[in-house]
């Protein structure tokens, strides 16, 4: 059979199907930079679909700060951290990020993805076992196949189910436990004060995804284990600079020890081109922001609080939890698609969550909130959203 085959049968049978019904709900184009409002395809709309949580894409100091790294380094840096692609403000960047997190060290990473491929790849080894919360994010699972370590999975929170899976794992051997911080399509909170005890329990190594905790979570917003008052506990953070800290890339921090071995054994670190230098002084600017200004981590709970008391209050039904992600209840997968073209028509942009990524039959519209936004923005977007829900028939 030819190569291309089933990229000629997708096309046809599943993008073409979604097409023809003028619901397919991707790749909108923003004429403008992320903000709480947006100009989406020539139309202002409210936008409540970014991982934008502290707003700070659009922060004046951030943006004359990346500008001031093109000026004075140019726009890229030509090669990797490990040969001639690493710039003094990579490192400022990392003893920053280390001393915020109160970790040894920090190595930083091109991307998010490329950050948890590049920490378990070399992290996990031929002998190792690396057990993962079943909706961990996809960069997690990619990275488990690209290391040579055996990966175990365990139902989503159930702790019983991971005690099980590290009861069946050898003495001998190494476990790293891997959980999402934040759960990226459902908002929830990992069970961080029990996976602490099981790994004490059974000698293993925490690593959390933090990409949807900084910045959210923790009084001064260091993330998941802050939440808890467990971070010495967590042996490894991974996070991305392209959510709170409104830029691009991403860092694993953990003991000077971890950091060095992953800096010299990381192959998706060491042949991938370095952060540009516009990317790393947004990031430093915006993690100086946060670490002046912890009131912003508060607004951002306020406003999250302000807009589920709005959806509950039109009897929406959600699911519940304590962070920026607010996933709202439409069932069906056309229904989604439905809901994101409905509101997209009356000023408001969502995500459509549908199967695989969700059982079948519990679609969601994901949205997620940002610092910044306004109550009369929130105001707007619970009157759309109960509108539209009604008339899809979700709401009666």
């Amino acid at each position: 059979m030819d190569l291309f085959k089933k990229c000629e049968e997708y096309n046809k049978n599943v993008l073409g199907k979604i097409m023809e019904t003028g619901l397919y709900p991707y790749f909108h184009y923003l004429n403008s930079g992320q903000n709480t409002e947006v100009v989406m395809e020539g139309k202002k709309t409210i936008m409540i679909g970014s991982n934008n949580y502290l707003g700070l894409t659009s922060n004046p100091y951030v943006i004359e700060e990346g500008k001031n790294a093109i000026l004075k380094y140019g726009s890229g840096c030509s090669g990797s951290r490990f040969l001639n692609g690493t710039l003094d403000i990579h490192i400022e960047l990392e003893k920053e990020l280390a001393e915020f997190l109160h970790k040894e060290d920090v190595v930083t990473f091109s991307t998010g993805f490329q950050s948890n491929l590049g920490i378990i790849s070399a992290v996990v080894g031929r002998s190792d076992y690396v057990v993962c919360d079943k909706e961990n994010h996809a960069s997690i699972y990619d990275a488990c196949r690209l290391s040579f370590g055996k990966m175990l999975r365990f139902e989503h929170s159930d702790m019983a189910d991971l005690e099980r899976q590290l009861q069946s794992i050898p003495k001998e051997c190494g476990i790293l436990i891997v959980t999402d911080g934040v759960f990226s399509m459902s908002g929830e909170i990992c069970k961080l004060p029990e996976i602490v005890k099981l790994a004490k329990k059974y000698g293993a190594r925490i690593m959390v995804d933090d990409a949807h905790g900084l910045g959210v979570l923790g009084a001064h917003g260091r993330g998941t284990a802050e939440h808890f008052g467990l971070e010495k506990d967590v042996d490894i953070y991974m996070g991305t600079f392209s959510k709170s800290l409104a830029s691009l890339g991403g860092y694993m921090a953990s003991t000077k020890e971890v950091i060095k071995f992953v800096r010299h054994n990381s192959r998706p670190f060491i042949f991938s081109a370095s952060i540009t230098p516009a990317s790393v002084a947004c990031a430093r600017a915006s993690l100086k922001l946060l670490r002046e200004n912890p009131q912003m981590v508060k607004n951002l709970s306020d406003i999250s609080n302000y807009m589920r008391a709005g959806l509950k209050a039109k009897g929406v039904k959600i699911i519940e939890s304590t962070t920026p992600i607010i996933p709202i209840y439409v069932y069906e997968d056309e229904k989604a698609f439905m809901a994101c073209k409905l509101l997209l028509e009356k000023g408001v942009y969502v995500n459509p969550v549908i199967s695989p990524a969700t059982p079948k039959g519990q679609a969601l519209l994901r949205t997620s909130y940002m610092a910044t936004h306004t109550k009369p923005q929130i105001d707007i977007a619970v009157e759309k959203i109960a509108e539209v829900l009604k008339t899809i028939g979700v709401l009666k």
